[in-house]
């Protein structure tokens, strides 16, 4: 992997693998967009249903809800290489399966919603992996260009695709649109087989896939970038799914129109985001990404208004080359944080997370608003996902995403491996390890405010308990204590302490009586009588 001295926003395709794989990403992802439309427009036409034509989407994206967290737990456990070969094979299976029961007019409305789930199993199972493999392809101060390259391509896709798929439906057919979508899934899987993937270097063997799951979802929970993330998803995404959900039916009913139109249409959206990609790094330097997301998401809630109201389709383009604007800006702000906020050790299982929120809103609210609908009309649906979309929008700015852009989740390495017995096994446990801090008394106040973070990062890498006690003999005597499961959940420990808790362990030093007389660190291991006992000897210095 070669590093140039330039890191514009093109840079990463300076990177034969990231660049090739982008390439076969975005075919892929023109085809998923075919068959959606495909798809999309035969239920439409079949069942003139709003319900049904959203199951169809609800397919798309509910096995994503059911399956990302697995995805991403096994995607930071095995060789993510060969994962995503299997993942890939198998969408070529379901696809090459819908074009040939389209070809022999035997895809009925409810085979048509089964092959799209399982279809969906494969995505499920591919995104997690697909996103974080994006660190392992371009050097670290390309990973901000990189993850928008990504969010281009996917909008790229989205400008082409449907044009394109209501183009193939309209001439050659429904059983084409599929077929094409599945020659896509063989050109990534043909790129991932060329890619010489270089294994992370650890002297640990991988977690178990409960161990993996218990460490993704507790340094969630400990993660206060991730949660607003998490946070700010769930609000948009549940109530904008409504504008492409019921937007078939806007076409096929109110504007009476064809499926060359509802392809325009999402063609326009795409454009719009695309156009979004280009001008988004000059707005970032000047709106940060919290009042970038608020602006934007109150600009889709206005364009899914005007789709609620307005049946001039020339106007109508106009409101989707704004909405996919707003849609790229939101999106892509929600991934870069999310991207650059964790460590590689849990990006999976973090992005996992995304997804799932991601995709549940998306899920849930097609449902919801194709059921609201068939119930009130769509115009009434459009426009209460509007009004949802702007108190979301609100409620979200007690959430603050701007935290992501100054954590920096580079292993530091600073912690020294302890001195321990060499009859030690990895498996013994509970492990306690204390460390003592003689505090300056004029600064305890300080200390105790600065060793909560690191209590977080604590808890975050692995441990299940965390407290600090102080002397009651002796004041300015404080006890750091915390417990991990094993003796090589703690060695895991030192391979995920990051930069940024380097910097707070070292602003905790600053309050120390002494700044010469390092804290004194020990282990006390757990573990079945007979097992050769741990060096009794402390450590110094590395505070764990």
């Amino acid at each position: 992997m070669s590093a140039p001295a330039s890191h514009g926003p093109w840079s990463p395709l300076g990177q034969p693998t990231f660049r090739a794989l982008s390439l076969a990403i975005l075919v892929g992802n023109i085809g998923t967009w075919i068959h959606d439309v495909a798809a999309a427009w035969v239920m439409a036409e079949t069942t003139n249903s709003p319900l049904m034509v959203a199951a169809v989407q609800s397919a798309t994206t509910l096995p994503v809800v059911l399956l990302a967290i697995i995805a991403g737990t096994l995607a930071d456990i095995v060789d993510r290489r060969r994962y995503l070969i299997l993942a890939q094979l198998w969408m070529l299976l379901v696809a090459s399966t819908l074009a040939v029961l389209a070809h022999l007019d035997r895809l009925g409305p409810w085979t048509l919603v089964t092959l799209t789930f399982a279809l969906g199993i494969g995505a499920a199972m591919a995104m997690p992996a697909q996103q974080a493999t994006t660190p392992e392809l371009v050097p670290k101060p390309m990973l901000g260009p990189a993850v928008a390259l990504g969010s281009l391509s996917m909008n790229i896709a989205r400008a082409i695709g449907p044009a394109l798929g209501g183009l193939i439906v309209a001439q050659a057919g429904i059983a084409w649109a599929f077929a094409v979508n599945a020659l896509t899934f063989l050109g990534v899987a043909v790129v991932l087989w060329r890619w010489r993937r270089v294994p992370v270097a650890t002297a640990l063997p991988p977690e178990t896939f409960g161990v993996a799951l218990r460490a993704g979802l507790r340094y969630a929970m400990q993660a206060s970038v991730l949660q607003a993330v998490l946070v700010k998803a769930a609000g948009f995404f549940t109530f904008a799914s409504a504008l492409t959900a019921l937007l078939p039916i806007v076409v096929k009913q109110d504007l009476q129109a064809s499926a060359g139109t509802y392809g325009l249409l999402l063609g326009c959206i795409g454009a719009g985001a695309i156009a979004g990609a280009m001008v988004l790094p000059g707005l970032r330097t000047r709106l940060d990404p919290d009042r970038l997301v608020l602006v934007a998401t109150l600009a889709y809630a206005g364009c899914t208004l005007g789709v609620a109201l307005l049946r001039w389709i020339h106007l109508l383009y106009a409101v989707a080359l704004l909405a996919g604007f707003a849609w790229i800006a939101v999106l892509s702000s929600l991934q870069i944080a999310a991207q650059t906020a964790v460590p590689a050790w849990v990006r999976a299982r973090a992005l996992s997370l995304y997804i799932v929120v991601f995709s549940a809103g998306m899920a849930a609210g097609s449902l919801g608003w194709g059921a609201a609908a068939q119930a009130f009309g769509t115009p009434a649906a459009l426009a209460a996902a509007a009004v949802g979309t702007a108190l979301a929008a609100l409620f979200g700015l007690r959430f603050r995403l701007g935290e992501a852009a100054r954590v920096n989740v580079t292993p530091s390495g600073h912690w020294p491996q302890p001195i321990v017995s060499p009859e030690l096994e990895d498996e013994r446990g509970p492990v306690l390890v204390t460390v003592e801090y003689r505090i300056d008394p004029a600064r305890r106040t300080t200390f105790l405010q600065r060793v909560q973070p690191l209590g977080r990062a604590r808890r975050r890498n692995g441990a299940l308990q965390w407290g600090v006690a102080e002397d009651s003999t002796q004041p300015g005597v404080y006890l750091e204590y915390f417990v991990d499961a094993s003796w090589r959940e703690h060695l895991r420990q030192h391979e995920r302490v990051t930069e940024d808790e380097r910097a707070i362990q070292d602003a905790l030093l600053e309050t120390l009586a002494d700044p010469a007389q390092r804290p004194l660190v020990r282990h006390f291991i757990g573990g079945a009588p007979g097992v050769g006992p741990p060096s009794a000897a402390p450590a110094q210095g590395g505070l764990a």
